[in-house]
């Protein structure tokens, strides 16, 4: 495995400087292709394998997910790790990782609009039921207390 795309997690997170600066507005900062950093943070109290994903301006963005941290970090001792800024897509944002030297390719970004969600249940055509507020519902499987 010569590269991977991983996301982005704890980017809802503040960062610990002294401004707060916010993961996800720099993260809507970045462009594809622009480099970013990973540096392993051993000491991290939470997980020792952490992996803390830097933009070029020098903020915290997030870190690689638990799974993908032990293997990440154990390339990056190898040497010759590189990485990029993916996308940002709906939610989510990627890097792309290059191991042993070399720059990442980037896949191409759709960008023909997605399928839209399907509509809240009381917004969809079709017959709905009145509610009745004087009418009684039993509960098939009765009360959980065993009364």
């Amino acid at each position: 495995m010569d590269e991977l795309t991983t996301s982005i997690v704890g980017m809802d997170f503040p960062n610990a400087d002294k401004s707060k600066s916010n993961r996800r507005m720099e993260i809507m900062l970045c462009a594809p292709g622009d480099p970013v950093e990973l540096r392993a943070e051993p000491r991290n109290s939470f997980d020792s394998n952490a992996v803390a994903v830097w933009s070029v301006r020098g903020v915290q963005m997030g870190y690689i997910s638990a799974e993908r941290a032990p293997l990440i970090g154990k390339r990056m001792q190898e040497g010759n790790v590189v990485a990029v800024f993916q996308a940002l897509v709906r939610s989510g944002a990627y890097i792309r990782i290059r191991f042993g030297g070399g720059s990442p390719t980037l896949e191409p970004v759709p960008t023909e609009p997605q399928e839209a969600p399907p509509a809240p249940r009381s917004m969809r055509a079709g017959p709905r039921t009145a509610f009745d507020p004087d009418v009684f519902y039993p509960d098939d499987e009765g009360p959980e207390f065993g009364a």
